[in-house]
């Protein structure tokens, strides 16, 4: 049969349309986003769409499995939190068709703000958990995740973790299946979950596990490798393949692919036919801890550490001692911190606020995160989606009883304000919050790869679809003075910065300047180039931190192949020796 290399992503999204999913949203977060990316290749099979958060996205396709198809919503681990409040709930009520939601992991933080670990959501909400550990598993356990959704009438995570979710390997397709919708019929016992209704349901949700757990002791993405009898591994998810590359060829394993319930019948099974036990698992000694209380001696976090992101070596390395052969290649690596892209619309409003000595800025999850990195150093807090506005105000209820004279500002993107932004700005007004909240708008979800969002105007599915006004939300709410300002003329932004703290009545800044890199916006590049004749060397252009920037003999010297002629360093050299020459777009 023909093969096909695919991404744990795209093959996530493989498996729903050959699973007969019908109904599928999301929120991008990294590393979970190319699923939804992947499935408008599908629409003709199957409805996609990007909500505007996660509880959102949970909700319309538990809604989607109220009303009798298969359904899915992915997001990364923190998204979760979002998600949590219908999460817990669905648990209680059961499904009518399959519900799965893509949870995915982030170990070592290479997109994230903290590093949990989502299997322990599983155990405190009462549903199913399944982790695939290659790409091929991911098609394969995603229809599996169905079929146990709808036999044990419940939710489904199904957890991947950034190399799942971004390494590639061989798949083989299948046909799509097409299950019968399931017809509706109105059952406020099961789905409307008022307390007298959750609590008949929740021996239900008891009931449920337990068969659950019986069935994971024949389930058939739970798999014995019996090759000998003195070392046994217990693993899932990628560790598997770390673990396999590690241990000796007479280890045997016990790859669970169902991990919640464990199936403690199979591994007290497995258990007595190995003189020693490992378990072995990424983050947290999650199955560990559950099989170390059911009196089952074994090996695991004391010698794997539950920081950080495995791989081979570093197993190796934690197991037995073995260090990598490493090689100094005699030069020290040059230093490259992230930063804001050459032309990024958000700089212009950094830069401004840097030079704020008592400004607070409470920030957010998104690219202009980046504007807390030197040389901008504007931004005091980075918490969580949304967390720009509510923080922020807590901070300025904080100044403002104890007399400390700070102007706190509290900044969100425009994807962000979809999210969780705007009940923080509600906040603000309701609570007669001393501070000014400013949405960057840069008409794209930019810090996961530019997905549309409720203002962008366009659909995950690429049809046009009604924009949302910033504006028109903030004067809804009560803001009388929304100050709309384009970022890269910084004599404008200091002036909106001026009126807003200046504004007698409720006021905002909306930063509006599109994202470079939307292709279907047509974008007036131009280059920026160096008088050295003029250039007296004294490195202000430095200070608005674009890396097109430098200083070479003593002079300021621009990139031709990064500049893209924003002229922020033009606008702030006291001499005139920066000036913007146009090119061909």
């Amino acid at each position: 049969m023909e093969k096909h290399l695919l991404s744990g992503n795209e093959a996530i999204a493989r498996g729903a349309y050959e699973a007969g999913v019908k109904v599928c949203s999301a929120y991008p977060g990294t590393p979970s986003t190319e699923i939804f990316e992947s499935l408008p290749q599908y629409k003709d099979a199957l409805y996609c769409e990007w909500a505007p958060n996660e509880k959102v996205a949970t909700e319309v396709a538990y809604g989607a499995a109220i009303g009798g198809v298969r359904s899915l919503c992915a997001m990364k681990h923190v998204g979760l939190n979002v998600a949590a409040d219908p999460l817990f709930t669905a648990a209680y009520n059961g499904v009518n068709g399959g519900f799965v939601i893509v949870t995915a992991d982030d170990p070592s933080m290479h997109s994230s703000q903290n590093e949990q670990d989502n299997r322990y959501y599983a155990r405190a909400a009462k549903v199913a958990l399944i982790e695939p550990s290659d790409s091929q598993e991911c098609i394969d356990f995603l229809k599996e995740a169905y079929r146990i959704s709808e036999r044990f009438d419940m939710p489904v995570i199904f957890r991947t973790t950034t190399n799942i979710s971004h390494s590639k390997s061989l798949v083989t397709f299948s046909g799509r299946e097409e299950p019968e919708p399931i017809a509706y019929k109105r059952n406020a016992g099961k789905f409307s979950c008022s307390p007298a209704n959750a609590y008949r349901n929740h021996p239900k949700v008891e009931k449920n596990l337990r068969a659950l757990a019986e069935y994971g002791n024949c389930c058939p993405i739970n798999k014995l490798e019996l090759r000998g009898g003195k070392v046994g591994v217990i693993t899932a998810s990628v560790a598997y393949q770390y673990a396999k590359d590690v241990f000796p060829e007479d280890t045997s394993f016990l790859k669970l692919g169902l991990t919640w319930p464990l199936p403690m019948d199979l591994i007290r099974d497995f258990a007595s036919r190995v003189e020693k036990l490992y378990v072995i698992e990424e983050l947290e000694g999650f199955m560990e801890q559950e099989i170390r209380a059911a009196g089952i001696e074994c090996v695991g976090k004391e010698l794997v550490s539950n920081m950080y992101e495995l791989n081979p070596q570093r197993l190796r390395e934690l197991l037995f001692g073995v260090k990598p052969e490493t090689k100094a290649l005699g030069v020290a690596p040059v230093s490259r911190p992230p930063t804001l892209c050459p032309g990024c619309p958000h700089r212009g409003f950094f830069y401004t606020m840097s030079k704020g000595k008592d400004f607070v800025i409470a920030g957010d999850i998104g690219c202009y995160t980046l504007g807390a990195n030197a040389p901008l150093s504007a931004m005091d807090t980075c918490i969580c989606m949304g967390g720009g506005f509510s923080v922020g105000m807590g901070m300025s209820k904080a100044f403002e009883l104890s007399g400390q004279k700070k102007k706190v500002f509290g900044v969100v993107g425009d994807s962000t304000f979809f999210h969780s932004g705007m009940t923080g700005a509600a906040e603000i007004l309701y609570n007669k919050g001393h501070m000014i909240p400013v949405v960057l708008d840069n008409h794209i979800t930019g810090m996961t790869g530019h997905q549309d969002n409720p203002g962008s105007g366009y659909t995950l599915q690429g049809e046009i679809a009604a924009a949302i006004k910033i504006e028109d939300v903030l004067h809804a709410y009560g803001y009388e003075n929304v100050i709309i300002v384009d970022p890269q003329d910084l004599s404008a932004m200091q002036k909106a910065v001026d009126d807003a703290l200046a504004s007698e009545v409720p006021a905002a800044i909306i930063a509006r300047r599109p994202c470079l890199l939307i292709k279907r916006i047509k974008h007036d590049l131009a280059q920026c180039e160096v008088d050295t004749a003029k250039c007296i060397g004294c490195k202000k252009c430095l200070s608005v931190g674009c890396p097109a920037v430098m200083v070479r003999d003593k002079k300021s010297s621009i990139d031709p192949t990064q500049c893209v002629g924003c002229t922020l360093c033009a606008q702030v050299c006291p001499v005139g020796a920066i000036t913007r020459k146009e090119k061909k777009a």
